[in-house]
């Protein structure tokens, strides 16, 4: 069965346009030279306007912890979230099951 990470990033006031520009320069570059399993990157609107969402669908758990050990073991990844992490405030992440009705992401 499926599991989903859900992980959400409190941008610390003021940084948004730079982790924006972060990721669009280095970090997406990075990411996608990996499997893909990204269901896609969020920025809040109203209400949680300094949040980034991102998230991210496993075959499971052994499927997520070798995609973010091969993520953790890149150079290149490892650079971003070197300069990403002192524009955080906080990160949390969950990890989900599909309900099982709807669509099927």
């Amino acid at each position: 069965m499926a599991i989903y990470e859900l992980r959400t990033y409190e941008v610390a006031v003021g940084n948004m346009a730079r982790v924006v520009e972060l990721y669009q320069q280095e970090g997406w570059p990075a990411l996608k030279k990996h499997p893909e399993r990204l269901v896609g990157y969020f920025t809040g609107d109203v209400g949680a306007l300094n949040k980034l969402v991102h998230l991210w669908k496993f075959e499971d758990d052994a499927d997520r912890r070798a995609f973010w050990a091969g993520v953790f073991a890149d150079p290149e990844f490892m650079a971003f979230a070197k300069q990403l992490r002192p524009l955080l405030a906080s990160q949390n992440n969950q990890l989900m099951l599909a309900a099982p009705w709807g669509p099927q992401a």
